[in-house]
This record gives C-alpha cells, structure tokens and sequence, in this order.
C-alpha cells in the first residue's frame, strides 16, 4: 500500500513539474509568452518582445499626441483654480431664464436695487430670485451637466499628461514645447518607460473614448470662441486611443516588461460634485450682499442717531473694553466683541446726559412736584436712580476687561497662543461670550430704565399741556424755578431718551 501511495506521489510530481503547476516561476513564464503571442496578433508594433524594447512607432504616438493637444495643455495650465471649471460647465449649462436671473442676483444689480427699494423688499425678491434660479436644477438638468464636467475632467487629464517626460526618453535632444521638427525616435528599454506606460493606461482606462464629445467641443467654442483642439482632430485622437484601450496592448506591454503576467491597473474614479457648491456660492453671494446692505444701513442709522444724541457719532472709547481689545483677539481668528460700540454710547450718554439734563429735569418735577398719585412719582424717581447708578456699572463691566478684570485677565492668559493652540483659542472665545452676555444683560436692563424713565415723561409733558393738569398740580411753580421752559426741557429729555432707546435696540436686534 504504501509503495502504490510512493508511486503515485512521484508520478504526480513529475506530471507536476512537467506542466508546472507547482512551480509559480514557470507558471508565470508560460503565462508570459501566452502573453506575448497575443500581443504579436496586433497590429500595432509598439514592443519588441525579444529584446523588451519599445520601438519607435509607440514614441511617434505620444508625440503625436504631445503635439495635437499642446493647445489644450496650455489652455488647462493658464487655469489653476478647479472651481473655474465647475464654473464653466454650470454656467453653459444654464437656461436662458437661469441667466437673465442670475443676472439679477449679481452684487453690483443687487446694489444697484437698494437704491431703488425698501431692503426688505429686495431682500424678498432675492430670496423669490433663488429660488426660481435653483427650481430648474433637477435631476435631468444636474445628470446632465455632471456628465459633461466628466467629459472636462477627462479632457483635461490626457491633456495634462507628461508627454514630453516620454519623449524626452527616446530623443534627449527634443526641446519642451518644440514642434518644429520630429523627434528621432529609437528603440529604447522597455522598463526605462514601465512606470511611464502605468500611468498612460490608467488615464486610458478611465476615459470613455467611444462617447459623444460634441457638447464639450460647443462648450468651448461658447465660452472661448474657439476649441482648444480641433473637433476633427480630436476625433481622430479618441478613435485611436479607443482602439488601443480595447486591444489591451498597453497592458500587455506593461506585464511583459515588468515579468507580471496578472498585473491589472487600478482605476481612481473620483466624482465630484459640481451643481451644489455652484448653487451654494450664488446663495451664498446674494446673501452677503444682502447682509452687508443691512449693515451699511444700521451702521448709517445707527451714526445718525447717534449724532442726533451726540452731535458726533465719534466719542472717546472706553479705557479697557475698546477696539485695541477687540483687534487683539482678531488678530487671532476670533469673532470679536459685540457690544465695544454700544457701550461707549452707553457710557457717554449716562455720564453726560442722564447726570445733567436728565437730572436737572427730575429735580424739578421729582422733587418740587406735587403729585396728585405718589405711587407714579416714586416710579419715576426709581427709574431716574437707578440711571444714575447705571454709569457707574457701565464703568465696572469696562474695568472687567483690564489686564487683572474678570474678562481682561483670561484673555492676557490665553490670547497669546490662540493662534496655534486650539484649545486657548476656544478658551479665548469662550471669555469673549461670557462678555457679551454679561454686556448684553447690561443693556437691556439700562434700556428698560430708559423705556420706563421715557414714558414718564411723555405722560409729563401730556399733563403738561392739558388745560386741568391730572399729575402734576404746581406746574406754574415749578416753571419758576426753570433755566429752560419746563415743556421744552421735558421734550429735549424724551426725544433724547427715545433716540438713546432707539439706538440701543439696533444694537440688540
């Protein structure tokens, strides 16, 4: 039994060595000249299998095709930015409608329309203007201009591909870019080119070829006025490429001369979107011009309302929380603080006007009034000191943002390395919103003693002016005791209260 088993098992051995099938090496080898006797069957005489060399006709080929596309290599290299492309393809793909809208959607016609209506008008035309431009991008429509950004992309690819690199390879002589004369192509060793034929083929491999190419070549023609190769050339170039990609010589060279009879290419396919980020931008655009509108005009409302206040709308910042603070956490990539402006209004208008105007108005009708309802001139009397106090607490929020404050000392620690350490700088971000809540609170609470302050003295100056006065009985008394008339000081106090309430509220809308 166990001499049949012996026999056997050198039987098979010998059969297995005869046809190799334990012997990876002579697999491969067998493998290899299957291979070349496929490749001797075609008709293109790019290789030269005893001798592994690539012939002269392969290098007539990529001169050839360095030649009939240096237009278009010259073309793609003047473009670096990738979204022109995208651009490109979009913008020849738009409807006739899309761009008479899109027109309208431009910076300087949205401008342009704020001159001419009101910015919530315009900005609801914007918005119906969107979505009128983005309602025709369905399915068929971003299908369609995908395929055709495809076709750019792979345009662009065998364009771009080193040519010259390979030329170079057969005739050192050849000058980058000189066409002037053929270069004298000789045989050279096939793995001197291997990596070189790799990349070729995968650039082959990833190209449709046989696909209809006339919407790329009337694109260009749309965009530039001419093509950046000729339509008819360039039908001759995919043909013979085409033919190359299904005789599948290139791979066959590639395994021969790298002694790899299963080497297979890899294929990269990337897809890219290409509709979305466009919609995206053109949002994105009419949008900020819309914000940037709204802000030129609450910046214009706001310095003319200030001026009104002020007489200026340019007043002495204050020592700590003020624009230098602001710019030093900038510098850093930091939002700044939002309420430096409004404070500073704040502070001025409490200092100056709240502790002379609105004083001197509240001692004549607080303290020399007589009351018919004591309950509504202790409200007011309130409201007044309380605003009086209220400077003071605008000035201790400011010490808070000193080198040694509250806020101020978290930023000295964290500032300084915000801009390489993330960590610090959402440290840094976090102080900058704990100030603007606090400074928020602040306001808000100033501007409700002002609200409340304010319409006292409206309801003053009504009782005022009736004929049997309901508040106050002893106005012609205290009349005497005015620099100013009483009227026209409790008027220039409401106005100014009003505006100062006004003011504030652009801050916190």
């Amino acid at each position: 039994m166990s001499k049949i088993n012996s026999g056997e098992s050198f039987f098979q051995r010998f059969f297995n060595t005869v046809l190799g099938k334990n012997d990876p090496e002579a697999a491969k080898k067998k493998q290899l000249k299957v291979i070349a006797k496929n490749l001797s069957k075609t008709k293109y005489k790019f290789y030269k299998v005893g001798s592994d060399q690539m012939l002269p006709a392969f290098g007539k080929l990529i001169f050839d095709l360095y030649k009939a596309l240096a237009p278009s290599q010259t073309f793609f290299q003047s473009q670096q930015n990738p979204n022109y492309y995208k651009h490109l393809v979009v913008d020849y793909s738009l409807s006739e409608g899309q761009k008479k809208v899109l027109e309208e959607l431009t910076e300087e016609s949205i401008r342009t329309l704020s001159s001419k209506m009101k910015l919530d008008e315009l900005s609801k035309k914007v918005k119906s203007d969107l979505d009128v431009f983005c309602h025709e991008f369905d399915k068929e429509a971003i299908a369609k201009i995908d395929a055709l950004y495809m076709k750019l992309m792979n345009f662009k690819q065998i364009s771009m591909f080193d040519f010259y690199f390979i030329i170079k390879k057969f005739d050192s002589s050849i000058k980058e870019g000189d066409f002037s004369r053929t270069p004298d192509f000789k045989p050279i060793d096939a793995s001197y080119v291997s990596d070189d034929l790799k990349d070729f083929l995968t650039i082959l491999l990833s190209i449709n070829f046989a696909q209809d190419w006339s919407d790329l070549m009337n694109m260009f023609r749309a965009a530039r006025g001419t093509e950046p190769v000729n339509p008819s050339t360039w039908g001759k170039i995919t043909s013979k490429l085409n033919q190359i990609k299904m005789s599948k010589i290139l791979d066959m060279i590639i395994q021969l001369t790298t002694k790899d009879p299963f080497y297979i290419p890899t294929i990269d396919e990337k897809k890219e979107p290409v509709v979305e980020p466009y919609i995206e931008k053109i949002k994105n655009d009419a949008l900020e011009t819309l914000r940037e509108l709204e802000n030129q005009l609450k910046s214009s409302k706001i310095d003319g309302i200030a001026t009104q206040i002020f007489s200026s709308s340019n007043l002495d910042s204050l020592k700590y929380y003020n624009g230098d603070l602001n710019a030093n956490v900038q510098r850093r990539g930091i939002e700044g603080f939002a309420y430096i402006q409004a404070m500073t209004y704040l502070k001025h208008f409490l200092v100056e006007f709240v502790k002379k105007e609105v004083r001197s108005y509240s001692d004549l009708v607080i303290i020399r009034g007589k009351w018919v309802n004591q309950a509504l001139s202790q409200e007011m009397s309130s409201s007044f000191n309380s605003l009086m106090e209220a400077g003071g607490k605008v000035i201790e929020f400011d010490a808070k943002h000193a080198d040694d404050g509250e806020f101020g000392a978290r930023v000295k620690t964290y500032n300084p390395r915000a801009d390489r350490d993330k960590e610090a700088q959402g440290m840094v971000r976090r102080v900058v919103q704990d100030s603007d809540m606090v400074g928020k609170e602040l306001i808000i609470n100033i501007t409700k003693l002002l609200i409340s302050y304010g319409k006292s003295t409206k309801a003053l100056i009504e009782d005022y002016r009736k004929k049997k006065p309901e508040m106050i009985t002893n106005w012609k008394e205290i009349e005497r005791f005015s620099d100013t008339p009483i009227e026209e000081l409790g008027v220039e106090v409401y106005k100014k209260i009003y505006l100062m309430v006004n003011l504030m509220q652009n801050y916190l809308a």
